[in-house]
């Protein structure tokens, strides 16, 4: 029977191999003390096992209080604990409670962070994986051989549907590809959906009609899951081609209720996420994350952006960019969404330690706040993206191309 393997970032004052140990039995057929029906048989069947345990540094302060004393000593240790498939089968939500329940209460721990999983090849066969993807969404918005660029209206709540439609359509005669709800913004007092979904594709269906081009707008859908179908179908009869979903809001049975429909294209927003990854001891890594939302279905995810406003590295972004890229189960294709703090002056760093355009680029003031006005502010975005492609350095790329100019002038001490 299949397995699928995890992979732990662990602390611990015991032995990480008794650790570990308790991690296995918690989190499949054992408990804190040894019961009748947990046979050898059945041990032999639905226990989890320990794989592997690589030991790494030793502190003398733990990561996060715990009561247990053990050594005083704390052993950080990557370790590989498996489970067959059998315990769980097709089930998002339990197998997220076997990798990731109990097991960040268990006080043998001062650490836990949860890094990868090892998905079987089988869930491709139950999971039909992201409808769009890379390719998909590039159809869609017909952008080839560059980042598609987006933004974030802004203010993130409070417009009425016309400003926002308004906003829409500048930004569509400017040439954007991507406009997206804010995460805060699904149906304001001043702004109820269905009114905004037809304000919107009123200018995006005008748009596409006069010139060709259709702007992907990601409609914030995120909601109960009835609410959330109600307004999917509005979408779609609308002639959008995008909605949004708050991924942890949501969760992955909702997200993938929605996924399974298969006619949008769905924008996955991981607002929340500093709370499930920022302590380095503690939660899950981008690695793992994302492959549960590749199985749920999301064609596009957020990735932070190089340079970016918020707490997360450069690397980190980095990781995640090349985490989404890796295949997955033969082909589950999921769109970075870089943003966060970004305008073209990152565009060069991005290629240089990324070497793909296979991105959604967003700036929201980064755009709106160009100097010239929304319309240079996307010019800006694509002539920085070639610029990167080109090899230029951002003072080079300035030298040769006006509206990045201003761009720098305006951002460049931010």
């Amino acid at each position: 029977m299949e397995r699928i393997t995890a992979t732990y970032y662990i602390e611990t004052p015991f032995s990480p191999e008794a650790a570990a140990a308790v991690l296995a039995g918690e989190q499949s057929s054992g408990t804190f003390v040894a019961v009748p029906g947990e046979t050898a048989e059945l041990k032999q069947r639905f226990a989890a096992r320990v794989e592997s345990v690589e030991h790494l540094e030793t502190v003398k302060q733990p990561a996060i209080p715990s009561p247990a004393q053990g050594s005083g000593v704390y052993t950080r240790a990557l370790v590989k604990v498996s489970w067959s498939i059998e315990n769980f089968g097709y089930n998002l939500p339990v197998l997220v409670s076997t990798l990731q329940g109990n097991l960040y209460e268990i006080r043998q721990f001062t650490g836990l962070k949860l890094l990868d999983i090892d998905i079987p090849a089988s869930y491709a066969d139950h999971y039909a994986g992201p409808a769009f993807g890379i390719e998909g969404c590039r159809e869609l918005t017909q952008v080839y051989e560059r980042p598609l660029i987006g933004t974030i209206i802004k203010p993130s709540i409070g417009l009425t549907p016309q400003q926002t439609a308004d906003l829409v359509a500048s930004l569509a005669e400017a040439g954007i590809d991507f406009v997206k709800d804010d995460e805060l913004q699904a149906a304001a007092a001043n702004s109820p959906f269905e009114a905004r979904v037809d304000a919107v594709m009123d200018v995006v269906n005008r748009h596409a009609d006069r010139t060709g081009k259709k702007v992907m707008y990601a409609f914030n859908i995120s909601g109960e899951i009835d609410e959330m179908l109600r307004r999917y179908e509005k979408v779609v009869t609308s002639g959008g081609t995008c909605a949004m979903v708050s991924l942890n809001s949501v969760g992955l049975a909702g997200t993938k209720k929605i996924c399974d429909q298969r006619a949008l294209a769905i924008h996955g927003h991981r607002n929340g996420w500093g709370m499930l990854t920022r302590h380095p001891l503690l939660g899950i890594e981008f690695m793992a994350y994302q492959k549960l939302w590749r199985l749920a279905g999301v064609d596009q995810i957020h990735v932070n952006g190089i340079q970016n406003k918020f707490w997360e590295s450069d690397d980190s972004v980095v990781q995640s960019i090349k985490a989404c890229l890796t295949p997955l189960l033969g082909g589950y294709s999921v769109l970075p969404v870089v943003s966060s703090g970004q305008w073209g002056g990152q565009a060069p760093e991005t290629y240089r330690r990324t070497q793909t355009t296979d991105l959604l680029y967003m700036a929201g003031g980064g755009i709106l706040a160009h100097p010239m006005g929304p319309k240079a502010g996307v010019l800006a975005l694509q002539q920085a993206w070639q610029a990167a492609v080109d090899g230029l350095s951002v003072p080079e790329a300035a030298h040769q191309y006006p509206e990045f100019a201003k761009s720098v002038e305006k951002f460049g001490g931010q």
